[in-house]
Parts: C-alpha cells; sequence; structure tokens
C-alpha cells in the first residue's frame, strides 16, 4: 500500500502527500517516545530528520500531544472491516498473487456499506483505498450480488461486527467477497494488473508519467 501510493503517484498527488505525512508524525511520535530511554539514538535520529522541526532538539519538543485531527468518527472500523474481507479473499486464493485477481465486494445497504464507501466512493477503482488495502488490482463495491457470476469466481461469505461510539452503535453485517483472475496485462511502472498491454502503462500511470496526476 505504502509502496504504491509513494512510487507510482504523482510527486504532488494528495495520496503520495497524505502518505508521507502520516510517517513523518509516526516517526515524530515513535522518536519521542523512546528518547527517555535511549536519548542518543533520539537525538541523532531528530537531527537527521529531513523536514523542518520545530525545536533544536528532541528534548525541547515536549512529550506527545497528538492532534484530535487524526480521530475521525468510523474510520478505525472501516479499516478494520476492508481488512477482514481482504483477509477472506486472500485465504480464499491460498499464496498466490493478489494482484492476479479482481475482486467485487456485496454488502447490503447498511453501516457497513456506508464504510466502506468512505474508502471507495466510486462502484469499481485500482486505485482507491479499500483497493489498496485488498491488495487485488481492481475491486468493486456493490450492494447487491451480480446477476452473472463467471464460473472461475471464488465466492467467499462473512461477517463483521461494527461497534460504534463506544457501543452505543452495535450492528453485526454480512458480507460476500467475488475473486476472479482479472483479464487485463500487468502494467510495467505499477505493476497492477490494469493495462491493456503488458509493454504499455495502465491508465493511472499514463496520466502520471503526462504530469496531469492521478484520476
Amino acid at each position: 500500500l505504502l509502496s504504491c501510493r509513494l512510487y507510482c503517484e504523482e510527486a504532488k498527488d494528495p495520496k503520495r502527500r497524505s502518505c508521507q505525512t502520516v510517517l513523518a508524525e509516526a516517526l515524530d511520535i515513535v522518536v519521542r517516545s523512546f528518547a527517555p530511554i535511549l536519548p542518543h539514538l533520539a537525538e541523532e535520529v531528530f537531527q537527521y530528520i529531513p523536514y523542518k522541526k520545530d525545536s533544536e532538539g528532541v528534548f525541547r519538543t515536549g512529550w506527545i500531544n497528538a492532534s484530535s485531527a487524526w480521530k475521525k468518527p468510523g474510520i478505525e472500523e472501516a479499516i478494520e472491516g476492508a481488512c477482514a474481507m481482504r483477509d477472506s479473499f486472500l485465504g480464499s486464493i491460498s499464496g498466490k498473487n493478489a494482484l492476479e485477481y479482481e475482486v467485487t465486494i456485496v454488502i447490503e445497504p447498511g453501516l457497513l456499506f456506508e464504510l466502506m464507501e468512505a474508502l471507495q466512493a466510486e462502484e469499481t477503482s485500482s486505485v482507491s483505498q479499500l483497493n489498496e488495502i485488498m491488495m487485488a488490482s481492481q475491486t468493486t463495491l456493490l450492494s447487491e450480488v451480480p446477476k452473472e457470476t463467471p464460473a472461475d469466481a471464488n465466492i467467499i461469505k462473512g461477517t463483521f461486527l461494527i461497534n460504534l461510539e463506544g457501543g452505543d452503535i452495535h450492528e453485526q453485517s454480512s458480507y460476500k467477497v467475488i475473486a476472479r483472475p482479472i483479464a487485463k496485462a500487468k502494467c510495467p511502472r505499477c505493476r497492477r494488473y490494469t493495462s491493456e498491454s503488458s509493454s504499455t502503462p495502465c491508465p493511472r500511470c499514463l496520466n502520471v508519467l503526462a504530469g496531469k496526476g492521478s484520476t
């Protein structure tokens, strides 16, 4: 997930910049956390941080005070739900390359579906947060099972328990993950199977290379 955002997106793309922001915040918290135990190592790491710092030394930064902006209601449950579906998908392909597959997630209208929509606004995407978590080349999010299901598709059923607002919102939802081999070619740049030809980059990579950013 990180490597795709960092190395495949355009330099100033919000997805890439947001990834860098999270990594920088994580590094800052980790360094300040172990500073009392490993002061020399923490100070050396702090001095080599490549971005602007508010203090000259790690011990002048004060204790950790994470911003409330990092706490978004529902995002933890959305990620956990997506990870549960990913585990179901990966378990069904028994060690095969997940990028060689496209997945369709079917969830009845409800809270779990709304949480997944927060990770993927489009019906089908190869660049959404949901698809990155699923580790497939393409993910489709539906509220009902497709009328036609290919014979070579694996259908995995599961449930996920949602707890929000300290347990005030409690809902168990069922889902289906339909996985099948993807018919497209491997993109020579991002290595996902989203290209029309193995010698031509996929549409996303073509946009990035042309300086248009991701769409």
